[in-house]
């Protein structure tokens, strides 16, 4: 039997569509308006089956579609998502090859569809050493859905958060700024999306507790939730709870709440 024939039954949990959220929708100001996502565990949801990891990325491309459409579904505006670090160029050369192929094909299959929902696609990242083929397929994407305004998707490709702030620090020292004049405000102009909302939310999957190298700069203050589910497993269902628990929360950014300074 194929690989892919024995995927057939194995893939993510499926539930029937019903409301989005379990109990009563949080009004519009409490759902989050930039979410992150460390799309983690594909290798070990492949593993458990007996199954080449790639397989494994293959049924975590499919949780990433449903869960652009859960983002949208929730009223979310910006979602980021790790795809590809700058460390997982030390994993095999025939899985780091197969995802490469898998972007290529995603991009071709998907951008379509992403078009229609009204999702503008952005890549943040380094562009070295991704085949120029591959960045080509990028820009393209970015083009096609730049005037769309439903949701902006940030996919972190060949991304490292350490490495952004270098870079950020790099481009202001070629511009002649001066020590005085980097502060926090200049750094974040030079991310590698300054248009970007720092995340509200920062969801990892697969049960580990790290941020990994992600928006380091970015979340600063950014809630964290940690899922259980490996990422194929991850749907609209998890997606929803994420945002309930993160409408429960109170946001400080360092300061008191007024009855605890009486």
């Amino acid at each position: 039997m194929g690989i892919f024939a024995r995927l057939k039954g194995l893939g993510g949990r499926t539930r029937p569509r019903g409301p989005f959220f379990q109990g009563e929708a949080p009004s519009p100001e409490r759902v989050p308006h930039h979410v992150g996502i460390i799309m983690d565990g594909n290798g070990r949801w492949a593993s458990r089956r007996g199954l080449p990891a790639m397989a494994g990325h293959r049924e975590g491309a499919q949780a990433l579609k449903r869960t652009v459409e859960a983002a949208i579904e929730a009223g979310v505006h910006q979602l980021t998502v790790y795809s590809f670090s700058t460390e997982n160029w030390g994993r095999p050369a025939d899985e780091v090859s197969g995802l490469m192929d898998l972007m290529g094909e995603m991009l071709e299959r998907e951008v379509p569809r992403l078009h229609e929902q009204g999702v503008r696609i952005a890549f943040i990242g380094s562009r070295d050493g991704v085949d120029p083929k591959l960045v080509r397929r990028f820009e393209d994407a970015e083009a096609t859905t730049a005037a769309n305004r439903t949701l902006r998707l940030f996919v972190a490709f060949n991304y490292g958060g350490r490495r952004e702030i270098v870079d950020a620090v790099k481009l202001a020292m070629r511009e002649g700024l001066t020590s005085e004049q980097l502060d926090e405000d200049a750094v974040s102009a030079r991310m590698y999306a300054p248009e970007m909302g720092e995340p509200d939310l920062i969801i990892r999957t697969s049960g580990e507790l790290r941020l990994s190298n992600f928006l380091l700069w970015e979340s600063a203050y950014s809630e964290l939730y940690f899922s259980p589910f490996l990422w194929p497993d991850f749907d609209r269902t998890e997606f929803a709870r994420a945002i309930e628990d993160y409408a429960g929360r109170e946001r400080r950014f360092g300061g008191r709440r007024t009855e605890d300074l009486a």
